[in-house]
């Protein structure tokens, strides 16, 4: 997915929209790429990390693990969308009706 900075910026003002603190036009394009920028550094290196970390614990370990990183990656998106899924499950046990 590719995000356009500067066609954000222009949607955010033809929807009356601003970002506090941040002047409408270049400023807030530029402040919407730094963002951008700071978010895709700070995935990739989890990414990094989560792929590396196996191999890293079973050469530490001594004891061959046979999940790889993508291994680990879909694991932990499984496991977080379960709780998810559960936690709505749980608030919508206990909501009311609209009309009870």
């Amino acid at each position: 997915v590719q995000y356009n900075p500067i066609q954000m910026a222009n949607d955010l003002r033809k929807n009356s929209g601003m970002i506090p603190g941040i002047r409408p036009g270049k400023p807030t394009s530029d402040f919407i790429a730094r963002v951008i920028s700071k978010i895709t550094f700070i995935g990739g290196v989890f990414l990094v990390v989560a792929a590396i970390l196996p191999i890293i614990m079973s050469n530490l370990t001594g004891i061959q693990i046979a999940l790889g990183g993508t291994s680990v990656l879909i694991l932990v998106g499984v496991a977080l969308e379960i709780s998810n899924t559960l936690e709505s499950y749980m608030l919508m046990r206990h909501h009311k009706g609209f009309l009870e």
